[in-house]
């Protein structure tokens, strides 16, 4: 997995722990290591301009993905390449939703990648049944990773409702 990853606000934001979830993730769902993906860190007003932009909805939102290649999850023997896009997190976002749901803004931060990374793959949330099927993965994917990186770690952060 090639991650560039940008911090464009003075928010601290462990940045190679991102990346550390980025790598875990491209390998969990298959995907080749030249893949790329870029994930950048902005501010809230930035995210707010991206929000009404592509999404005509106004103030800011926690994570915004954008897809290149339209690419979808690899299988062990047929990993998939290509340039998978960006994701786009609002630290400002993440910490008040940290703060309400009791766990640390880095925690969502990673929530936040793994669901943006989710998102450039094809998954979706809108209807009842893509929504089971992505909170899903998106939960076993922070479980593995917690565990493994945090010596057996099983408590993770629950994704903020819609």
């Amino acid at each position: 997995m090639n991650t560039e990853i940008l911090n464009e606000t003075d928010a601290e934001v462990d940045l190679d722990e991102v990346v550390a979830l980025t790598e875990y993730l491209g390998e969990a769902l298959h995907m080749h290591p030249g893949a790329e993906l870029a994930v950048t860190m902005v501010d809230s007003a930035a995210m707010s301009e991206l929000h009404v932009t592509w999404m005509d909805l106004e103030g800011p939102t926690d994570v915004m993905s954008f897809p290149m290649d339209q690419l979808h999850q690899g299988e062990p023997d047929s990993p998939t390449e290509g340039q998978m896009g960006d994701i786009i997190i609002c630290p400002e976002v993440a910490e008040a939703q940290a703060g309400a749901a009791g766990h640390s803004t880095m925690d969502e931060i990673l929530l936040l990648t793994v669901h943006g990374f989710l998102h450039l793959l094809g998954y979706d949330h809108g209807e009842p049944e893509e929504r089971e099927e992505m909170f899903a993965l998106q939960r076993h994917l922070l479980l593995t990773f917690f565990a493994a990186r945090y010596d057996g770690r099983t408590d993770i952060p629950t994704p903020t409702e819609d």
